[in-house]
């Protein structure tokens, strides 16, 4: 990914109710800027506030994953399933945003 162009996010996990557990906090680089996209799911889908977040989050981190090791094995059976989901989840929030312009 060029640098340039890379949004750099600080990701942050902690467990409520155990001191015991050390948190969790790693960096990762995205072409795509996470906070848009977000806004987006939750505008644009009938997920409420935390489900929307932890899909938008949870799909950009998994895909970036899977992108960077595209030619892995792992992920050949999974990356035609989430070229169609992605299409869909996009196809979704583009009707209900353009529902939500008509006069």
């Amino acid at each position: 990914m060029h640098a340039a162009k890379a949004h750099r996010f600080r990701i942050q996990l902690e467990r409520i109710g155990d001191d015991t557990s050390a948190a969790l906090s790693f960096e990762v680089s995205n072409h795509d800027d996470i906070f848009a996209i977000v806004d987006r799911v939750r505008t644009g889908t009938a997920f409420g506030e935390n489900d929307a977040i932890a899909l938008a989050v949870g799909l950009k981190l998994f895909t970036g994953v899977m992108l960077t090791a595209r030619h892995d094995p792992l992920f050949a059976d999974i990356q035609p399933a989430m070229r169609t989901f992605i299409g869909n989840l996009k196809s979704r929030i583009a009707a209900t945003t353009a529902q939500s312009h008509k006069p």
